[in-house]
């Protein structure tokens, strides 16, 4: 997903904050959630939430530009999956400028509690898992 690096999102310091290397990630992973259709699971009051995320930084943003940030899924739990993260600036494809990683869980907001995934999306992530081990 390519995104524009913002005015607004380099701090004092004259480089992209630390803090915005992670909303990219999430936007990435919400278009992703949106494409497959599941996002609206949350109107049946369940859906995905970060429990874990992490972030290495090895290489500054700076404004102008624009961002690509790659996604990809780890193998499901019952009601987990791994997400890895990568980003590049579109006019330097071959340089990792940032990698990450978040684990989603499954939830019932109301209740607060883990629950199996939908078989929907189960299935996905296991048919991912298929084509990166082929």
């Amino acid at each position: 997903m390519s995104m524009p690096i913002r005015w607004g999102d380099m701090d004092a310091f004259g480089h992209v904050n630390n803090t915005v290397y992670f909303r990219y990630m999430e936007q990435v992973r919400i278009s992703w959630f949106e494409r497959l259709g599941l996002v609206g699971a949350v109107e049946e009051g369940q859906g995905p939430v970060i429990v874990n995320a992490s972030m290495e930084f090895l290489r500054q943003l700076h404004y102008p530009g624009d961002i690509i940030g790659r996604m990809s899924v780890g193998k499901p739990g019952r009601s987990s999956f791994d997400t890895g993260f990568e980003l590049v600036r579109a006019d330097d494809p071959g340089t990792l400028y940032a990698r990450g990683a978040a684990r989603c869980v499954w939830v019932d907001y109301a209740a607060g509690k883990s629950l199996p995934m939908p078989e929907r999306l189960r299935k996905l992530l296991e048919n991912a898992e298929l084509e990166r081990a082929t």
